[in-house]
This record gives C-alpha cells, structure tokens and sequence, in this order.
C-alpha cells in the first residue's frame, strides 16, 4: 500500500511541475513604469483596475487556477514530506516511508549530530546533512580514537602546527631601524 502511494506522489510532483513550468512570474501592476515599486506581488484592489479585471494584454493575476495537485502541496522534490526536528526524541515520531526530516537551522553541532546518526540508525532521510558530513566523519573518527587509546600521528602534527604560530606572535617583533641600530651596536 505505501509504494502505491509513493508512485501517486511522483505523478502528483510532476503534474506539479508542470503547472509550475506553465505559470508566470507575476508583476505588481505598473512596477515596469515606477522605479520606486518592486516586482513583487501585490494584490491590485483598484475599482477600475485593469489587472484586477482581467482586461486582454494586461498580466495576469494570481488565481487558483495556477495551483498544483492538492496531493503534491507540501512535498519536498524528492516526494516526502518535511518533518522538522528540534532533537532526537521527536525523530521517534517520523514515519521513514512517507516522511524525511529537516534539522532546525538552531540545533547546535553536537545534537544536530545525534540526530544524523539517530536518523541512520532509523533508515530516515535528513534533507539537510551536507552541511554536517565532515563533522560526523570527525566525531566518530574521535570515538575510535578515544576507544583505541592512542591518538593518530596526524593529530599530533596538526596540534603542533596550531601550537607553532602561537609561539611565533608572543615574540616582539624589532622594526629595521632599531635592528640596524643593534648590529651598529653591537660591532663597535
């Protein structure tokens, strides 16, 4: 039953598609003559209006007619519908099937972690992980560390290298006159 619902949705998203292929970008009326109106829509309430009476060779207005399928409203492209998740307890809710999961743009980058790895455990689409991969690739190579004991020679190397500059700009650097001045100094 859900891969005939699954299959109902992909007709829906490109019928979708293609009322959105059809319609236009809709102008407010007369932002092509004033500079100081944007293009974005606003409604024409005018009694004379000739948008708002649909008059031949004015735009065309917003309507209900431009509308995709009431069952494609609300899906993402990929053709599931968004779950938005604030932690790992309301990923329980989602339903792997019909629904894939979009981390709030707030969640920090250690639970924005769990729930990546929550939602593999699940088999749960996340719409928003690219962002994270490095990071979870990073904690869980810590994890191993921390498991094994022993810290690879790279991050001892990659900790020296953030230890060497801090070094360097502690020493007060000497401008050339004065460094002049010490070799003048120091020759007589």
């Amino acid at each position: 039953m859900a891969e005939k619902k699954v299959s109902l949705n992909r007709k829906a998203l490109r019928t979708r598609e293609r009322a959105k292929a059809k319609k236009p970008e809709f102008a407010r009326s007369e932002s092509w003559r004033y500079l100081k109106l944007k293009k974005n829509w606003r409604r024409p309430r005018g009694l004379d209006h000739k948008m708002r009476r649909k008059i031949k060779g004015w735009p065309p207005t917003v309507s209900a007619g431009y509308m995709g399928p009431k069952i494609a409203r609300g899906l993402h492209p990929s053709g599931y519908r968004e779950v938005l998740v604030h932690n790992v307890e309301e990923l329980s809710v989602v339903d792997p099937k019909t629904q894939a999961v979009r981390i709030a743009h707030r969640v920090g980058k250690r639970k924005r972690a769990q729930i990546i790895a929550a939602a593999k455990e699940r088999d749960v689409i996340v719409l928003n992980v690219t962002e994270v991969k490095a990071l979870v690739e990073a904690e869980e190579g810590a994890a191993e560390q921390e498991a094994s004991g022993e810290a690879s020679a790279e991050a001892q190397k990659e900790l020296e290298k953030q230890e060497a500059p801090v070094e360097q700009a502690e020493k007060p650097k000497k401008s050339k006159k004065k460094a002049a001045e010490t070799e003048e100094d120091a020759e007589e």
